[in-house]
């Protein structure tokens, strides 16, 4: 397995200046086929906390397309905004459009993507998420060289095919090792 390299100065320097006023990460939106199936698992499943619906967007003009990318008849049915523990605050849409792709991603597609959920226990996780029916793909694994050394990680299904992954890292991993400034970190949301 090949593993990431550390670029030298990424990990010592302050981040670089750019977007005036950026803090960080406020929300990721996915697009999903059904959002109170989506909602229901992310909240009953995940337990993630539902916040609030923002309704329905359609436009007969060209708004969608000039405001968002999409096909100008492209229609948002409604949206909602989830917060999953301490990270970034979760967007999920139901769309409907006459060009609408129903086919999700893999991760090695152009937009491949998936949500990565911090875990304390990963094999009470592992054992919790197999006791609510939900298909993890085969076993946790663990990096034990590199700047990952120490992260345990394991892939799973949305009941729509929606790619997640459970990782778990309770001692930190390797590349935290003396450096001034690390990634976020879910067991440290202070910092």
């Amino acid at each position: 397995m090949m593993l990431a390299q550390q670029h030298p100065s990424s990990a010592t320097q302050q981040p670089a200046r750019g977007l005036p006023g950026m803090r960080g990460l406020q929300h990721i939106g996915i697009t999903v086929p059904d959002l109170r199936q989506a909602v229901d698992f992310f909240v009953d499943v995940l337990g993630c906390e539902p916040f609030f619906s923002l309704g329905a967007f359609k436009f007969d003009d060209d708004w969608m397309e000039t405001h968002l990318n999409v096909h100008p008849r492209a229609e948002i049915r409604d949206f909602q905004m989830v917060r999953c523990g301490n990270g970034t605050n979760l967007e999920i849409f139901e769309y409907a459009s006459p060009d609408q792709n129903r086919r999700l991603p893999h991760n090695s597609d152009i937009g491949g993507h998936h949500l990565a959920f911090y875990v304390d226990d990963m094999d009470e996780a592992v054992a919790y998420l197999n006791s609510r029916s939900v298909r993890v793909l085969g076993e946790p694994s663990t990096f034990h060289d590199g700047p990952g050394a120490g992260l345990t990680w394991v892939y799973f299904l949305a009941p729509w095919g929606l790619q997640l992954e459970m990782v778990s890292f309770p001692a930190g991993m390797a590349y935290e090792q003396g450096l001034p400034r690390l990634l976020w970190d879910p067991r440290f949301p202070e910092r």
